[in-house]
Order: structure tokens, then C-alpha cells, then sequence
């Protein structure tokens, strides 16, 4: 090329390229090999596919942003193809009860140095918290047996901390790593709701309970910081946003109409101080979740003003501060029905920033904000009963005995989800079914529930190559 482009200029025209094009410059001379490899162009690669990919998750063996790209551009393809030879299956039994919750604590979400470890810790009806390497295919440790079966599970990663809660509302913190009880705090009702909350100020822990109170509690000693009466004698469930700054509690199929808290303002101790809160002009709220992509988007799924049918409305939060406080200005931004036809689903779940996906029966259907339906798929024969939803694929877990992963192409103006395989369980004659998913960078597990009233973790290991 006469005459020949200097390096700034170079890199310039290289930052529009794509990774198979930037691939291919390299092989021209010694001068553009180098120049493909500069750290900011892939850098930019792995910003531009994976929005949530930050230099932190850049972990020890991943030397840089090209060989970090090219190992998950791997794994996602292995993950999308489901050949028997990408990923090693294993079962993991130790409960002896039924499972009812789990939740990972591993921390390196993408890590591909041979060391990557992929831990979860789960709670049963036999009254135990446990944790599991899904790798090695082993039991890490097992709390004692509590008195009250637990029925709730959070996680918090960065600081190797579990926390669970008992059918009386007993909250007790535990070390990840060997299983220690670290600190307890008694609710004085049973707990609907735990939810994990990191935010700038420091972890929190909050807490809803039968009658209709929102706890929140120091990270890791559990310690009160306020406790806000919301909706008396009611149950109440709560639900932070993707940024923690938000926080939706509602009372569910309830006339009473669902609030929306700013998370700073539940950190206040004294009785005088009132959290900074907005009521939504809604009833009967059934279901809700927050746009991952948008720092405050809800999407609500309620009842139209008579009651009869099922609507999904679309709220971007934002405050106004006056001298003495903030106050919260929640803003409609779309609202659609749902098809009479369709029966009310029981799981909800959203992708980016327009699209929503519901669970009805054993059909999953995908509509944006304002009810345009983007695909449904029916490939389960038994009603699904959880759902994965992260920025490359959904899973699906079913009475079938089978995991469904589905992955997401985003070069359209909506993204397209497609089916690609079934994961299976164990036998029919031993199983009924599996009961919850979770995943992270590199496995899946699922609850499988035996006829026996047990259940076992099933996952799956997709293993990139080191070199």
C-alpha cells in the first residue's frame, strides 16, 4: 500500500474492523500482525459483544484482551452446540431432602487457566446449607442439621458470604469457604423474601416478612440498620435492580398498589427519617422484573383497572432533588395486554432493554415492551418450572427430565432467541423432573427431584482449551 499508513492511522481503521477481519489483517505483514494485536482494539471487541465485560473479569492465564476473546467466543460456540464431546455431565447427590434453592458463590465467571472453579451452595428440607465444586463433582462441606428447615438463599461472591433464612425467620450469615456461621438476626415472622444488595455504601442484606415489613441488615454481622412497614399484615416480596439502587416490594394479586424504594434512603436509622419512595398507579400485581441493560427499568405485570385481564406495563424511574430530599418520578413509558388466549404465566424474565420473556405452561413466549410478540417455543412436554436468562442464552428447566438452551443473536433490531438442544437428566423410573437452573460463565446445574423425595445436582461442564 503506497504510500503506507503510519500506526495511528492504521489502528484507526482497524477499530471498525470486526474479529474474523482483524484476524485476517494480521496475516498481511509483520507491521499489521502488530498492530491487530494492540490491546485496545480487542478490548473494544469484547465492550462492543459483551456489555457487562470488564477489566476485572480479565483473571490470571487470560494474558490479554485477544486470547480473552477468542477463549469465550470458544465457549460460546461449545455452549450453542451441545456436542456430547464439549461438556462432561455430572451428578452430585449428599441432601436427603428435597432442594429447594440454590445460588453461586464462585466469583471468576470467565477464567481459562485450567484453575476456573465453579461453586454453588444450596439449602434442602433435611436442614442443611451445603456447597458443591461442579468441576471436581464433590460435596465442599455441609452445615448442621438447623432445627427449622430453611427456605430462602443468597450469595454474595465478593465476599465468600451465604445467607439463609428458616421457616421462623431466622437469618444466619455463613463463610463460604468452610461453612462457619458467622452471625444470625431473628425476623419476628417467617421471611418471604432475601435480597442481596451491594451497593457503594457497602453490602446489605434485605429482608420482607409476613407482616408486610422491609428489614434491612448490615454484610456480613446482620446488624439493623432500619426496619420500614410497608404493607401491614400482608406478605411481601421485594426485587432490587440490576444497579441495586432501586428496590420494587409489592404484596401479590393484592388492590393494594406496589411501591418503588431508593435503596440509600433504607439506611437511615432514625424513626423520624421516611424513605424516599413512589407508589405505582397499579393493583393486583402479580409479577415483575428489571430491564438488565437500563439502570432503572421495571416492567409489572398486573390486572387491567376491572380486573379481567393481564396487563405488562413499563416504568422508567429517575428522582428529582428539592433542598431536603429526593423524590422519586415513576414514568409509563409503554403498556400492553396479553393475549386472552395465553394463560397467565408464572415466570418472568427480561433481556436488554426491550424485550420481556414469559413462562406459560410449558411454552415460553418472547414480547418487546409494547406487545410485540417476538417468538414462542414449545419444546418442552411438561410445564417449565425456572428459567436462566444472561446476555447470551436462556435455559430453561422442566418436568421433562430435560434442560432447554436457548442463545441470543443480536444482529437485528430486536434480538433473536433460537432453540438449540435439550440437556437430559436421569432415568424417568428415578426422576420427576427438575425443579431450578442456574449458570454461570462455564456450567449449568440443575435440581433434579428423585421419586424418593430427594433431589441431586446435575451439571455441566464446558471446558475451553488452555492454549
Amino acid at each position: 500500500m503506497e504510500p503506507q499508513l503510519g500506526l495511528h492511522e492504521l489502528l484507526h481503521v482497524f477499530s471498525f474492523l470486526e474479529a474474523r477481519d482483524l484476524l485476517c489483517a494480521a496475516q498481511v505483514d509483520k507491521v499489521w500482525n502488530e498492530a491487530s494485536r494492540t490491546k485496545e482494539l480487542w478490548r473494544q471487541l469484547c465492550l462492543r459483544r459483551w456489555s457487562s465485560c470488564k477489566a476485572s473479569q480479565m483473571t490470571l492465564g487470560t494474558q490479554t484482551w485477544k486470547q480473552y476473546y477468542l477463549r469465550r467466543s470458544e465457549l460460546e460456540f461449545r455452549m450453542a452446540s451441545g456436542r456430547p464431546g464439549d461438556f462432561t455431565c455430572r451428578a452430585l447427590a449428599g441432601h436427603k431432602g428435597e432442594i429447594d434453592n440454590l445460588a453461586y458463590v464462585s466469583t471468576n465467571e470467565y477464567r481459562f487457566d485450567g484453575r476456573e472453579k465453579s461453586v454453588v451452595c444450596t439449602i434442602s428440607s433435611d436442614g442443611t446449607v451445603r456447597a458443591w465444586d461442579l468441576h471436581e463433582g464433590m460435596e465442599l462441606w455441609s452445615s448442621p442439621v438447623q432445627s427449622t428447615p430453611l427456605v430462602h438463599l443468597v450469595t454474595y461472591p465478593r465476599l465468600q458470604l451465604v445467607v439463609t433464612v428458616d421457616e421462623t425467620g431466622l437469618i444466619k450469615a455463613w463463610e463460604a469457604e468452610n461453612g462457619c456461621e458467622q452471625a444470625a438476626f431473628l425476623l419476628p415472622m417467617y421471611s418471604s423474601t432475601l435480597e442481596a444488595c451491594d451497593i457503594p455504601e457497602g453490602p446489605l442484606l434485605l429482608a420482607t416478612c409476613a407482616e408486610g415489613a422491609v428489614y434491612t441488615l448490615t454484610v456480613p454481622w446482620l446488624q439493623l440498620l432500619s426496619r420500614v412497614s410497608v404493607f401491614p399484615s400482608n406478605p411481601t416480596s421485594l426485587l432490587c435492580s440490576p444497579d441495586r439502587q432501586w428496590v420494587f416490594v409489592s404484596t401479590p394479586n393484592s388492590d393494594l398498589s406496589p411501591e418503588v424504594f431508593y435503596t440509600q434512603s433504607l439506611l437511615c436509622q432514625s424513626e423520624e427519617e421516611t424513605p424516599t419512595s413512589a407508589t405505582l398507579p397499579i393493583w393486583l400485581t402479580s409479577r415483575a422484573c428489571w430491564a438488565p441493560d437500563e439502570a432503572a427499568r421495571l416492567m409489572v405485570m398486573h390486572r387491567n383497572d376491572n380486573g379481567m385481564q393481564l396487563v405488562i406495563t413499563t416504568y422508567e424511574l429517575g428522582t428529582k432533588k428539592s433542598r431536603d430530599r429526593a423524590d422519586i418520578l415513576a414514568q409509563q413509558i409503554a403498556s400492553f395486554l396479553l393475549p386472552d388466549t395465553m394463560m397467565p404465566p408464572h415466570l418472568m424474565k427480561s433481556h436488554g432493554s426491550q424485550v420481556i420473556l414469559l413462562v406459560s405452561g410449558s411454552e415460553l413466549v418472547l414480547f418487546t415492551i409494547h406487545g410485540l410478540q417476538l417468538v414462542a417455543f414449545q419444546d418442552h412436554q411438561r410445564p417449565i418450572t425456572s428459567m436462566w436468562v444472561d446476555q447470551t442464552r436462556v435455559i430453561t428447566s422442566s418436568f421433562d427430565l430435560s434442560l432447554r438452551v436457548y442463545m441470543w443473536n443480536k444482529e437485528n433490531k430486536f434480538p433473536v432467541l433460537k432453540s438449540c438442544y435439550h440437556l437430559l437428566g436421569g432415568s424417568h423410573r428415578c426422576a420427576s423432573g427438575f425443579t431450578h437452573v442456574e449458570s454461570d460463565g462455564m456450567t449449568i446445574v440443575g435440581v433434579e427431584t428423585r421419586n424418593i423425595g430427594t433431589s441431586i445436582l446435575r451439571s455441566y461442564y464446558f471446558q475451553v482449551q488452555c492454549g
